[in-house]
C-alpha cells in the first residue's frame, strides 16, 4: 500500500469545507441594496466574489508543501477513476508535474471535489465520518 504525504486529518478538514462552499448557491442579486434581515438572510447561502470559505480553502491548500497538494490532486483523480491505487507512484508525479504550482485552483474547479477526494481517501483505507462528527 503506498503512503500518503498529506495526513488524512487535513484530508477530511478540506472536504468539509468543501461541502460548505458546494451547498452555495450562485449570487442572484450582486448589487441587492435591501436590508438582509428583511430578505431571511437568503444571500448568507450564495457565492460571493469576496467568499470566506473559497479564500480559507486556498489558503490551506497554498499553505501545504508540494508533496501534499500533489497527494490532494491524485487522491481526487484516484476518486474520480482515473486511475487505479496501484498506479499511484505515476498518478502522483503527474500531479507533482502538472498542478503543484495550481493545486488550489485545478481542486476548486472540480465538480464534486470533496466526493472524490473522500472516495480517493477510502481507498487508502481512512473515512472522514469520524472527523466530521467530531466537527459537529
Amino acid at each position: 500500500m503506498p503512503t500518503l504525504s498529506i495526513s488524512s486529518e487535513q484530508v477530511c478538514y478540506l472536504i468539509v469545507k468543501m461541502r460548505e462552499f458546494d451547498v452555495q448557491d450562485v449570487d442572484t442579486d450582486p448589487d441587492d441594496s435591501s436590508n438582509p434581515s428583511d430578505d431571511r438572510m437568503v444571500s448568507i447561502l450564495e457565492d460571493h466574489a469576496d467568499n470566506p470559505i473559497v479564500q480559507e480553502l486556498q489558503a490551506a491548500i497554498d499553505a501545504l508543501a508540494d508533496e501534499e497538494k500533489a497527494d490532494l490532486v491524485a487522491l481526487l483523480q484516484l476518486g474520480r477513476g482515473d486511475r487505479e491505487i496501484d498506479e499511484w507512484q505515476a498518478l502522483h508525479n503527474e500531479a507533482m508535474r502538472e498542478y503543484a504550482e495550481h493545486a488550489a485552483g485545478y481542486l476548486l474547479g472540480q465538480p464534486q471535489a470533496s466526493d472524490y477526494l473522500e472516495e480517493g481517501l477510502a481507498q487508502f483505507g481512512f473515512s472522514c465520518a469520524d472527523f466530521e462528527i467530531g466537527r459537529l
